[in-house]
């Protein structure tokens, strides 16, 4: 299987300017971006939390968690960020991919725009107008292909 690997920046949102340019490996079976620690204490990030997490194999493993602007492609967005120690990756994962609106897309491998349609069509079927959803579903499906 091929691996996605992007060029991303993160800055810290209590000072922007701060900023650190890494390669991530975009994990979509990863629900947060890991960094290491390291490189967020150089920005001034500061942690909020401690989670435990599990892992691929059943592990468990509790890291500090704190938030950090993701820049990528000309987008924007703020996302929580695991402080990755020794022998963790460096990870894009889905939480911060959605923020900066885009998707995996698992068949090229490569990151796509979130198409915009997901909340009007999620809206107009929680209004259980079927037929206005039925008619936004074949666009929806075009945009993902």
């Amino acid at each position: 299987m091929r691996l996605t690997h992007v060029k991303a920046t993160i800055a810290n949102p209590g000072n922007p300017r701060k900023t650190a340019k890494l390669t991530f490996l975009v994990d979509s079976g990863a629900v947060y971006s890991v960094v290491p620690k390291t490189v967020l204490r150089r920005l001034g990030v500061k942690p909020h939390s401690k989670r435990t997490f599990t892992l691929a194999d059943g592990s468990r493993i509790t890291r500090q968690v704190g938030d950090v602007i993701f820049k990528f492609n000309g987008q924007q967005g703020a996302s929580p960020v695991i402080f990755g120690e020794k022998g963790d990756s460096i990870l894009l994962g889905t939480v911060s991919l959605e923020a900066l609106g885009f998707i995996l897309d698992p068949i090229r491998r490569e990151l796509r725009p979130l198409p915009p349609v997901l909340a009007e069509g999620y809206r107009a079927m929680a209004e259980e107008d079927r037929e206005t959803a039925e008619q936004r579903l074949p666009a929806f499906r075009e945009i993902l292909k």
